[in-house]
């Protein structure tokens, strides 16, 4: 029997699980990093970094460094791994705590005093803004705090929420590279944004930053968020700004991005022709209101089902990127979860069609599972269990519609970061 035709027989759940999976090994740290670590220096070598990925990717550097080294890495909470040499420390996401505060000023400190023959490896990947937390002078942790939650929710995309931390930041947009002067500063970054800036990935601590106090002001007048009198004066004090590109206290310095939402999503599409299914990836850069970005997927699972277009069944539609949440109700569920559920609203039970979304660092938002998992009997089990898709959607609760279903995705924490993973089989 072929792959396609287990899948046809209930294999379907198991296939997309299996993408998912091909999607996250292909880019572990782990095993890319030997790839692209610089040169060893005269000096010493300090590691610093931030993200749900720091703690392998400081893995991955110990295996492969030749010589001596130290340093200080955070993560987030459950996203640790064991180092000899590097200290790994966890902290609060998406909401920065204490822990956040105080690994971010030991770094500063860790990096002060060094020399020109001495090198500073940096590590950088989604979650470092708010892993790596210092508020800029005269700014209290508590106002920091309460723009960062009122951005969260306010469904603004994360290079507009990144723009406001840069600027708000001791830390951030380059900050951090001004203070391991004169060493140099070699970046390492697994991009979880849009279009793959590393400037843009947690917010681009030891690079050069091409926004500006305005445009951080102008988000937050955007979304409507109200901001302190301290937060106003430090967005209008021009001496507060960060370093922009060409400026010669960045000079020498490096950065390269190790992994993309495209690399995973490549993977998926040989594992899905593998299996017998044509793949056709559609964006790695997909953005916009997790909901609505639904509709447009489950337009192109109806288009293919019926009519062949883009692509005759059986096949796999696959996407990456980064939507966003309004938050207008009082659920639990990420991003990939609210996806999934407007998905199966839109769909209504199409034969023929299962998905399955997720992020690739193991965890939705702030809940335990990754994802959850869609099959055209979804619609149908919720209401015989007397749930309201619609009216569960409405309270943005995804987590608790495929909870009562069994269908969510719990994997625990995967260690590296690449933004969201969906994939969506088509069948004849």
């Amino acid at each position: 029997m072929t792959s396609a035709r287990q899948a046809k027989a209930g294999g379907e759940r198991a296939l997309l699980q299996r993408l998912f999976e091909a999607a996250v090994q292909a880019v572990d740290p782990l095993h890319i990093i030997k790839g692209h670590l610089p040169p060893a220096p005269k000096g010493r070598t300090i590691v610093i970094g931030a993200g749900k990925a720091a703690a392998r990717m400081a893995q991955g550097v110990e295996q492969h460094w030749p010589g001596a080294l130290s340093g200080l890495v955070v993560t987030r909470y459950g996203h640790g791994a064991p180092t000899r040499q590097i200290e790994v420390v966890e902290a609060g996401h998406p909401v920065p705590d204490d822990a956040a505060h105080d690994a971010a000023s030991r770094m500063l400190d860790l990096v002060r005093g060094l020399t020109a023959d001495d090198l500073v490896l940096c590590l950088m990947s989604g979650g470092g803004s708010a892993l790596l937390s210092l508020p800029a002078p005269g700014l209290s942790g508590q106002e920091k705090r309460e723009v960062h939650r009122a951005l969260l929710k306010s469904g603004a995309p994360i290079d507009e929420m990144n723009c406001v931390r840069k600027h708000l930041s001791a830390i951030k947009g380059g900050r951090l590279a001004l203070a391991c002067a004169p060493a140099r500063v070699f970046t390492l970054v697994l991009s979880d944004v849009p279009g793959d800036d590393p400037a843009v990935v947690a917010s681009g601590p030891t690079l050069a930053d091409a926004s500006t106090a305005a445009d951080a002001l102008r988000i937050l007048q955007k979304y409507a968020i109200p901001i302190s009198p301290a937060v106003q004066a430090l967005l209008g004090d021009p001496a507060q700004e960060t370093p922009k590109p060409g400026d010669a206290r960045l000079a020498g310095h490096g950065a390269v991005v190790i992994a993309t939402a495209q690399q995973a999503l490549e993977a998926a599409a040989q594992a899905a022709r593998a299996a017998g299914y044509a793949p056709l990836i559609l964006s790695n850069s997909m953005e916009g209101e997790a909901r609505e970005v639904a509709i447009v997927h489950a337009s192109l699972a109806r288009q293919a089902r019926r009519h062949g277009q883009p692509l005759a069944p059986p096949c796999v539609i696959l996407s990456g990127g980064e939507t966003s949440v309004t938050v207008r109700g009082q659920g639990r569920g990420g991003r990939n979860a609210e996806f999934l559920l407007a998905l199966a609203i839109a769909l209504k039970g199409l034969p023929g069609v299962h998905a399955i979304a997720c992020d690739t660092d193991g965890i939705d938002g702030t809940e335990d599972n990754a994802g959850a998992l869609l099959a055209p009997d979804t619609l149908a089990r919720a209401l015989a269990l007397g749930l309201d898709p619609a009216a569960l959607l409405a309270d943005n609760d995804g987590y608790s519609f495929f909870a009562a279903l069994g269908d969510l995705l719990v994997c625990g924490p995967t260690r590296t970061n690449v933004n969201d993973f969906r994939a969506i089989l088509v069948n004849a």
